[in-house]
């Protein structure tokens, strides 16, 4: 069997477990004691990043059952009166997530809701001047980068740098100088996320800075395999296929996969971030949760994305056995 097919295979089963996972537990995100159990600022960020999963799981797999339970979720939670004032809650995160909050709304086919509209129009440059590009070009070039992402994702007016000047300025750009512990992970992957759209368009890299940016990746790839770094692996697989190359035939790819697939707990959660940080045996439901829930989301995103991304093909739950054969 050849390394893709071994790759392949492990990536469907963490496909279908993660999905079926996040398709179980979403609506206990979206619940009364959710508000009340989990902390304010983590559990808005919990539900933006819920947002994006549907987004991409939308594009990918529109039919499938595991995604009606997350996509209801989300739209309660953009009609909720409540939610825009909570997203502005903690002023260090605001900013980021109003944008977020205009970018994702969901794509229901119906008008902007009453309180989507008001959003947006007040992230529109003019109505809120600090948006013009002057204090955003105090930020590093990564939150520069992602909030461009999310400006042009949202449609809201800004004079932030292009997306090639972004690059030539951020961490993977001069990566290739630098060790691998030097790196940051999460800004390398996201990097490459907001470049290419989490892989729905060319992330406009070519020549030597493609080769760089895909050595890069690969070498933290491995990096991170070696560390048993599980959500910090997860989003390296999905750089890989965001920089054009397929990871399921690539060694520091396929090893990545296989290291997700052993840590995938018996109902489909990745149970934390890494090997050394995973949930207890004895942890509470929410304390699981808690611990499972951005790896687990991070690794349905990046399956989603590499199984069915280019294909359009997705297995669907129940396409393999408790055994694992399909």
């Amino acid at each position: 069997m050849g390394t893709r097919s071994v790759g392949l295979e492990a990536a469907e089963r963490l496909s279908t477990s993660t999905r079926h996972w996040m398709g179980r537990h979403a609506d206990y995100l979206g619940s009364p004691a959710a508000h009340a159990e989990l902390p304010a600022t983590p559990h808005v960020k919990a539900l933006l990043q819920l947002a994006l999963l549907c987004r991409t799981w939308r594009r990918i797999a529109p039919a499938d059952a595991d995604l009606v339970a997350p996509a209801a979720v989300v739209e309660r939670t953009w009609q909720r009166a409540d939610f825009p004032r909570l997203l502005t809650a903690d002023p260090r995160y605001a900013r980021q997530f109003q944008l977020m909050y205009a970018a994702l709304a969901p794509a229901t086919g119906a008008p902007d809701t009453p309180r989507v509209a008001p959003a947006r129009d007040g992230l529109r440059e003019g109505a809120a001047p600090e948006f013009d590009g002057s204090l955003e070009r105090g930020k590093s070039p990564y939150l520069q980068l992602e909030t461009r992402f999310y400006a042009d994702l949202a449609g809201v007016g800004h004079r932030l740098a292009s997306y090639q000047e972004l690059y030539a300025s951020s961490l993977l750009a001069r990566a290739g100088a630098l060790r691998v512990a030097e790196l940051d992970v999460c800004e390398i992957a996201h990097t490459v996320f907001h470049l290419s759209d989490f892989g729905f368009r060319d992330a406009g890299l070519t020549g030597g800075d493609l080769e760089r940016a895909v050595d890069v990746v690969d070498r933290l790839t491995e990096h991170c395999v070696r560390q048993g770094a599980w959500d910090l692996a997860g989003k390296l697989v999905l750089a890989q296929y965001c920089l054009g190359v397929d990871p399921l035939s690539t060694s520091s790819g396929v090893a990545a996969v296989r290291m997700l697939e052993q840590a995938l707990t018996p109902d489909g959660a990745i149970p934390g971030k890494s090997l050394a940080e995973r949930a207890a045996p004895d942890a509470t439901p929410v304390a699981f949760f808690r611990r499972a829930y951005q790896s687990t989301l991070g690794t349905a995103l990046a399956m989603l994305v590499v199984t069915g991304g280019r294909s359009g093909e997705l297995a669907t739950a129940g396409a393999y056995t408790a055994g694992g054969e399909r």
